[in-house]
């Protein structure tokens, strides 16, 4: 490029405007990419529990609202509630939990007797994250497989056991002590065997075979219908915000914390939105700075423009240093962006991390990458500007 150009249009560059641009450009590039960067590292985080689990499960029942003391009120899900569930693009497949609709008593022999009323529920085995060999229902035997919780093993060993001087029980043990059941409904009676034959971590809930929760059913409790006030429901992501979302507004809730996430990821998808639209804005003004700073110095070089062309010069040199300056000014913003999103990221990394036990495992290859799509960008708008006003000079020269 001809040094007699560049000197002859420069003389009326402000470095004031300069670098007014370069700060408002660099404010509004740091926010941008800062958000993005903070947006994957706490998406990683908060999902990072729900990717070790076995499955992506929810558990939801009905919100208990006023009203149900002063009267009987179904807290079941109807048919169409479950249709309508099954709908949503978060969804997968829906399992309903079948209650007993019969009394279950269960006793275990430990040096003393140990019995308790308790009942039973049942999803399909397609829901379940045991299997159990031992897992089946045979209408000729007197045993059933139970599976329970694991949590309910930890409790009795921590807390009952200790207090009442009972032994311990392992896994092993528990599983070969035979318990004793005691169904009552419709007016009969029957002493079956319970064998617990596995330990689930994700339903809370004593399960037997689903074939055999409908027989009893049937049989103890005859035309009684056995409407479900729980579902199972596999779905894509728990951290999805749609699904807190669809809960709130059909008064569900979620047991336990698999959904703490989806409301966090819907807040920080807020946060993040809105940093972002800040981000936008000042990188807006400060690419109009430019440009309006462009459009001043074009008009001062009006005079050395038009001597230019008429000495044969074509628009495209005359053109080319003004593209040169917005480039070199647009690199440093982003290389000065993203040193201080690396150094940001590191400060609030070292902070979460002694706060929380996952690791974060994004990097910053996607947060580069939307550098230099902005960068791109604002490069392809800053030189069709310039082009269109130096064209727009009423000159006779070659293109």
């Amino acid at each position: 490029m001809n040094r007699l150009v560049i000197r002859l249009l420069s003389r009326h560059i402000s470095p004031l405007q300069l670098f007014g641009f370069f700060v408002a450009n660099l404010i509004g590039m740091a926010i941008i990419l800062l958000g993005c960067q903070f947006y994957q590292d706490a998406t990683s985080v908060l999902g990072a529990k729900d990717r070790f689990m076995k499955g992506d499960y929810i558990i939801l029942s009905k919100q208990v609202r006023g009203g149900l003391l002063s009267g009987k009120k179904d807290n079941s899900f109807t048919t169409a509630e479950i249709q309508a569930l099954e709908k949503q693009d978060f969804a997968l497949k829906v399992g309903r939990f079948i209650p007993s609709k019969f009394q279950v008593s269960a006793g275990l022999t430990l040096g003393m007797g140990v019995s308790t009323y308790m009942f039973f529920e049942s999803v399909p085995d397609a829901f379940l994250d045991v299997k159990a060999e031992d897992w089946s229902y045979d209408p000729e035997s007197d045993e059933v497989p139970i599976i329970i919780p694991r949590n309910y093993l930890g409790l009795y060993n921590s807390a009952f056991a200790q207090s009442q001087g009972l032994p311990l029980l392992s896994e092993t043990t528990m599983s070969s002590l035979p318990l004793q059941l005691h169904l009552t409904g419709g007016g009969e009676e029957l002493q079956l065997r319970g064998r617990i034959v596995g330990f689930s971590n994700r339903l809370n809930t004593l399960l037997v075979p689903l074939p055999f929760l409908k027989a009893m059913n049937e049989r103890l409790a005859p035309g009684e219908a056995t409407p479900s006030t729980r579902l199972i429901v596999e779905v894509k992501n728990p951290s999805d915000p749609a699904i807190a979302l669809y809960l709130r507004d059909h008064h569900y809730e979620s047991e336990g914390e698999r959904l703490a996430s989806s409301e966090s990821m819907y807040l920080l998808r807020l946060l993040a939105g809105l940093v972002l639209a800040i981000g936008v804005l000042i990188s807006a003004l400060s690419v109009y700075l430019l440009l309006l700073s462009i459009y001043l110095l074009l008009q001062k070089n009006t005079r050395q423009i038009e001597d230019l062309l008429l000495l044969g010069y074509t628009r495209s040199a005359v053109i080319r240093p003004y593209v040169t300056l917005t480039l070199l000014v647009q690199s440093a913003v982003l290389v000065l962006s993203l040193v201080a999103v690396s150094y940001a990221r590191d400060y609030y990394i070292e902070a979460a991390q002694r706060l929380l036990s996952d690791e974060v495992d994004s990097g910053m290859g996607m947060t580069i990458l939307i550098g230099l799509g902005i960068f791109l960008v604002t490069a392809l708008i800053n030189t069709l500007s310039i082009g269109h006003k130096v064209r727009s000079l009423r000159l006779f020269a070659r293109p």
